[in-house]
């Protein structure tokens, strides 16, 4: 449901769809094979992120993460263990950036909450680390990751919160 000239602008700095004709169709349907394969790649990477079971065309299907409700988003959700909380998706975005990616559109609304758990979701604009944006993806994902905590009182910084993602 993305609109289809900012989903362009993702795919056409990605190497992996350096070829890909700029037509609605083709955008459309490299988009949701991208989020498929990101989704492999993370779940290779251990993350926790919901299983992609298949796609075709416009259509991908992945595991439902919830029991009769769907779980909810982080961002109406106060976690009960909040600094762990805080370092399990820090862990994730850690685990995602040795795997050489970076989500692209990490926020409290692109996590679920499960068990006390966080579950990263929507990995559609998911790019590799040397994508020519990338540095810019990951330090906003992390922005908002840390100033959505911050709001719930944790004391964090962006930059020593980066460094640790990336290994410094």
């Amino acid at each position: 449901s993305c609109d289809f000239n900012k989903m362009y602008d993702y795919i056409k700095t990605d190497p992996r769809y350096y070829s890909i004709k700029k037509t609605k169709r083709n955008i459309i349907y490299s988009w949701v094979q991208r989020e498929f394969r990101n989704l492999n790649l993370a779940r290779e990477a251990n993350l926790r992120v919901p299983v992609p079971l298949s796609f075709k065309n416009n259509v991908l299907v992945l595991e439902y993460i919830g029991s009769a409700d769907p779980a909810p988003k982080l961002i109406n959700y106060c976690p009960k263990a909040r600094k762990r909380t805080f370092d399990e998706i820090v862990s994730q975005m850690k685990k995602l950036y040795s795997a050489k990616l970076i989500h692209g559109d990490l926020s409290p609304f692109n996590i679920l909450v499960k068990d006390d758990k966080p579950y990263l979701i929507d990995f559609s604009q998911t790019t590799p680390i040397t994508d020519m944006n990338g540095e810019r993806f990951i330090r906003r994902d992390v922005r908002n990751v840390v100033n959505f905590f911050k709001k719930l009182g944790l004391k964090i910084d962006e930059e020593s919160t980066l460094n640790k993602i990336k290994n410094l």
